[in-house]
């Protein structure tokens, strides 16, 4: 690899920032100024013998896999970042077109949102060809095993609000707390209260654990800001 680099640097280590299969990064210093891939694994303590796959973060932000016995140049400014990944399979995807390797069949939201360097003001959306983008939140996973390659940009986060969808229709609600009989209400507007009337709720796709199940009496599940689902039936008892 040929990366640039300060000659007037002088020190007796070079600071990188590495992750195991996430983006904890941890500071370590390495005395070799142009290391293999063995000594950025073994400098955090990771036996090159198990199945690893390791990962620099260029200042671009394109991640670039570097091999056991392969050379990565530290002498450029600034600390360099790694990413570890136990694993022997990698998975591509983009983030603001930028090439990313991920090394664990799902990716978590916050790790995007951690390599993106957005605000609070921005959020990730998944790029869905031929319809709508979908809005990843830190708390999601996003499957990365479907055919293809997946897309991610940054845009401005939508104003916020909660959307669910209840019987098929989308319904805004003022609060990620949502009760069991908020929903009855929105399921069944305007319905008289009658004893011998029962309901009964499910619902998925919620941000609080679990995220999908049975919602009873006088429960309540957190939302995400669009595409919890809920499904409520009416019974009338004899």
């Amino acid at each position: 690899m040929n990366h640039e680099h300060s000659p007037t640097q002088v020190t007796h280590g070079y600071p990188i920032h590495l992750a195991l299969d996430g983006v904890d990064f941890h500071a370590v210093t390495i005395a070799d100024p142009v290391p293999t891939g063995r000594q950025v694994l073994a400098a955090a303590g990771l036996d090159d013998r198990n199945d690893f796959t390791l990962c620099a973060i260029l200042a671009s932000g394109d991640f670039e896999e570097v091999s056991i016995n392969e050379t990565f140049d530290l002498r450029a400014q600034g600390a360099e970042r790694f990413i570890a990944f136990r694993t022997d399979r990698n998975f591509k995807l983009t983030l603001n077109e930028r090439q990313l390797i991920w090394g664990q069949p799902t990716i978590p939201g916050k790790a995007l949102y951690a390599l993106s360097g957005i605000d609070e003001n921005h959020a990730i959306f998944r790029e869905v060809r031929g319809g709508s983008d979908c809005l990843i939140e830190p708390e999601d996973n996003v499957d990365l095993t479907q055919s293809g390659v997946e897309h991610f940009i940054t845009a401005p986060r939508p104003v916020k609000g909660y959307v669910i969808v209840v019987n098929s229709r989308d319904e805004p609600v003022p609060d990620k707390r949502v009760t069991f009989e908020q929903v009855v209400k929105l399921a069944f507007p305007g319905a008289p209260a009658e004893s011998n009337v029962r309901y009964s709720m499910t619902y998925r796709h919620a941000a609080s654990r679990p995220h999908a199940g049975e919602l009873a009496e006088g429960g309540s599940v957190e939302v995400k800001h669009q595409g919890t689902i809920f499904n409520v039936t009416k019974t009338v008892q004899s």
